[in-house]
This record gives structure tokens, C-alpha cells and sequence, in this order.
């Protein structure tokens, strides 16, 4: 059976259709709802399959929204349709245990059963070994500037299927829409879809074998990642030769004002930063600006917290807080709650320490509680 057929098969789009629905989300450029997509694909399912098979499906463009990053700046997303991200998923399911049995074991992004918190203790695992001189690579606008025919050409060494290839093509090159104008570009591909973090692994999965090849050790979440060495001087090679090899085979451009070479302590990787416990033995930290983050949105749930809404935000408090010690219960947070205890009284106390204790008791379980 060809790999698109087997993304069309009754089972696999009802798995699809029911990981669409989970997740929720906001409706693309056709104001259909996940809550109105079920009787829609009832009407109009033979019909999308038809299209599919037959190379006449046409994704619609996504719609464009921008989120606010940390560091000021925003992010471009796409929204597709819920059909088209019900399709997307589809395609997921197929692709990705093919590609599991690819992907390098140091790529913890995006992927099942991997996680933020495992791409930094294997970071620790490495740099406490002596490779503590860090190549800290920024690509500049990875989705954006993707090259989409190097992106095919890439998927096609592992997928056969021709008809597939160019449902992804089109699906990579719908377009977006912003204040109702339609605009398409020659690179890049949507941010946000169901589909975009599978291809931002296939992508990168070149530089990972690229790395092996080398001997070289690292670490990566996403576009998201770190090469290690024990010495500056090879750092320094590296960051050079990892620069031109990314620029000239996977035409990607490598912001060299963010990149670096550093040791540990001068380290942001996913909001976390590293600290000198010892010369050679270091420890996760929260980095600065991941605390202020924090701080600045307990402050603005907490201005909110008045009136009718007392209970509704206190629950948002909640919520923020109980998430932010899950991402970094396997740092040292204590000093980051006592800097909180100090600003606030009352109900936020409570809940602050409720969740410190609550990731004491996690760390006491955890299996990497003496490496951290």
C-alpha cells in the first residue's frame, strides 16, 4: 500500500479528526470551527479524499496571527483551516514513525515520548564530561526562510510516493493571508500547522547526521540547539565551519549577531541557563529572563484579580504558576519563589509554596535527582 493511501484510510483520519478536536485552536481563513468540523467532514469527507487522491486538493492559505517572544520581538504563525490541519495530522501519523526510526536520538523537539526537560539533562550529561566550551547557534527566521525545493528534495531520499510529495508541496506553499489579502512567497513554509514541526526535524536531521559525521556532540530541541566541545579554540572552528556548511547545504541563514561561543554560565537553551557548582560540574538554573517573563505575568494576572473576576484569575494564577514549576521543576527554583514571597501576600503566597512543595516532592522521585 502507498504511503498515501494509508494516510487516507477510514482508521487514520478519524485518529486525525480526533487529535485535531483535542487540540481546539482558533478556525482558519474559512471561519469553519473545530466544533462544526465533525458534520462538515461527514458531508464533504468522500469528496476531500476524491480531491486528494486525484491531485486537485487545494489547501487554503493560513491565516496569519504574530505572538509576542520573550525577547521583545514576535513570531510569525499560520493558522490552516481545520480541515487542512486535520489533513496535516493525517500525513503526521504515517510519516512520523518512519521518520522515529531516522531521527538522531540527540533531537528531543516535537518528537513522542521527548521532552524539553531531557534535551537539558542530556545537555548536563555532556558538558559535565569536559565539553564545556558551547556552540550556540541562532538560525535567523528558520520556518521563513526554508528553502522548500531543498525541503522536498530532502523528503523524497525516505518517501517514494510521488503523489504524496506533492500534496506536501502544496500544503508548503498555500500561502497566508493577512487584513484579508492572500500573499504567497517563494520560500519558507507556515508555522503552526499540524505538519511544520515534522518537516523542521526532517530539515534539520541533515545537520544532526552532518554533526555525527564529525564527531561532534550536541544537543538540539527544534531549530533549537547546542554543539559541544572541550576546548575554545575548536569552538571556534566549529562555529565557523557549522555556519558555512548550514548557509551552503541547507541554504539557511545563521544569525551571527545571536551566535556564539561561551561557556555554560553564559547559556540561554529553552529558558534555562547553567551554573558553576563546582569548576567542571554544572547545575540547570532558571535564566534571568525566563524569571522575569514570570514575574511580569504574575503581575499582570495579579492587577486583574479584582472584583467579579477574584476567582477566575486567582484559578489563571494557578494554572501559570503549577505550569511554569512543571517546565522547571529540575531546576533550583526555591530562590525564584522566595524573590516572590517578598513582592506578594496573601492567596498567590500560598499557591506558590503549594507548587514548591509539590516540585520537592517530584525532585525526591525523579531518577536524575543526583545529577541535577
Amino acid at each position: 500500500m502507498e504511503l498515501l493511501e494509508k494516510i487516507l484510510t477510514n482508521d487514520n483520519l478519524n485518529r486525525a479528526y480526533q487529535k485535531v478536536y483535542s487540540k481546539q485552536g482558533a478556525p482558519g481563513v474559512d471561519g469553519i470551527t473545530v466544533e462544526e468540523l465533525k458534520d462538515y467532514l461527514k458531508a464533504h469527507k468522500d469528496e476531500i479524499i476524491t480531491k486528494i487522491k486525484d491531485g486537485t486538493y487545494e489547501p487554503q492559505p493560513v491565516r496569519r496571527v504574530e505572538i509576542p517572544k520573550d525577547n521583545g520581538d514576535t513570531r510569525k504563525l499560520g493558522i490552516p483551516t481545520v480541515v487542512d490541519r486535520v489533513v496535516q495530522q493525517a500525513i503526521v501519523q504515517i510519516l512520523s514513525p518512519i521518520y522515529e526510526q531516522i531521527f538522531h536520538k540527540h533531537s528531543y523537539g516535537f518528537r513522542p515520548r521527548r521532552s524539553c526537560e531531557m534535551a537539558i539533562i542530556k545537555a548536563l550529561e555532556i558538558m559535565n564530561k569536559g565539553n564545556d566550551w558551547i556552540v550556540d547557534l541562532d538560525l535567523e527566521k528558520f520556518f521563513d526562510k526554508m528553502n522548500r525545493d531543498k525541503l522536498i528534495a530532502i523528503i523524497a531520499k525516505n518517501v517514494k510516493d510521488e503523489d504524496l510529495l506533492l500534496l506536501i508541496q502544496k500544503i508548503i506553499s498555500c500561502g497566508v493571508m493577512e487584513n484579508g489579502v492572500i500573499k504567497l512567497a517563494t520560500k519558507g513554509i507556515p508555522q503552526g500547522g499540524n505538519l511544520s514541526p515534522l518537516l523542521g526535524n526532517i530539515m534539520l536531521n541533515e545537520l544532526d547526521i552532518e554533526l555525527k559525521a564529525t564527531g561532534l556532540q550536541f544537543v538540539r530541541y527544534a531549530d533549537d540547539f547546542m554543539v559541544f566541545t572541550n576546548s575554545e579554540t575548536e569552538a571556534n572552528h566549529v562555529l565557523l565551519s557549522i555556519t558555512q556548511w548550514l548557509e551552503e547545504e541547507l541554504e539557511l541563514k545563521v544569525n551571527t549577531k545571536k551566535s556564539k561561543v561561551s561557556k555554560p554560565a553564559g547559556i540561554k537553551f529553552l529558558g534555562f541557563g547553567f551554573w558553576v557548582v563546582k569548576k567542571g560540574e554544572y547545575k540547570p538554573t532558571v535564566h534571568v529572563n525566563s524569571i522575569e517573563k514570570f514575574k511580569i505575568d504574575l503581575c499582570q494576572l495579579n492587577k486583574n484579580s479584582k472584583g467579579s473576576r477574584k476567582n477566575h484569575n486567582t484559578k489563571q494564577i494557578d494554572d501559570l504558576i503549577k505550569g511554569w514549576v512543571d517546565y522547571f521543576k529540575i531546576a533550583n527554583i526555591e530562590e525564584v519563589f522566595k524573590q516572590i514571597e517578598n513582592d506578594y501576600e496573601g492567596p498567590i503566597k500560598t499557591i506558590v509554596w503549594k507548587h514548591f512543595d509539590r516540585c520537592q516532592q517530584i525532585q525526591k522521585k525523579s531518577p536524575h535527582k543526583s545529577n541535577l
